[in-house]
């Protein structure tokens, strides 16, 4: 038992790390949709919030799903549903108030995916997806036990 906990701290803080630098990245490139130094500046920040929380969440979510046995392919599986779920939850609960001044940034792209309460919980479903899928084919990959094919 002792062991498993400790693999799902070490999954989930070296998740925590991979959300935050991914997080960050594609929190940036989406702020520059902006075109403003201070909508890059937000959505890299928020983008490593929610990727630090996000990644120790993958974390502990793929070693539930794929423990030692388990593949790339199921970490980053389990990483895009959870990705997805976690984000389109997320995006219900933005404010009308932030979409509102978003909206006034007058920038055609941003308006449109930030209209409504849906359009906003498919952009960010997609974007917490793309660093949870990174997080979980990364962590499960790492805690992969190696086959003896020595035969």
């Amino acid at each position: 038992m002792n062991g498993n906990r400790q693999l799902y701290l070490k999954s989930s803080t070296f998740g925590a790390s991979l959300g935050l630098v991914f997080g960050t990245v594609i929190g940036a490139i989406t702020g520059a949709l902006s075109a403003s130094l201070n909508g890059i500046l937000f959505c890299a920040i928020a983008g490593s919030i929610l990727g630090i929380l996000a990644g120790a969440l993958t974390g502990a979510l793929v070693v539930r799903m794929a423990g030692r046995t388990g593949g790339v392919s199921i970490g980053a599986y389990t990483g895009m549903f959870f990705g997805a779920l976690f984000g389109g939850i997320l995006g219900i609960f933005i404010p009308a108030s932030f979409r509102a001044s978003v909206a006034a940034l007058d920038i055609l792209i941003l308006k449109v995916l930030t209209q409504g309460r849906f359009e906003t919980a498919v952009l960010l479903s997609f974007l917490v997806s793309i660093v949870c899928t990174i997080v979980g084919a990364w962590v499960s990959g790492r805690n992969l036990l190696r086959q003896n094919t020595a035969s």
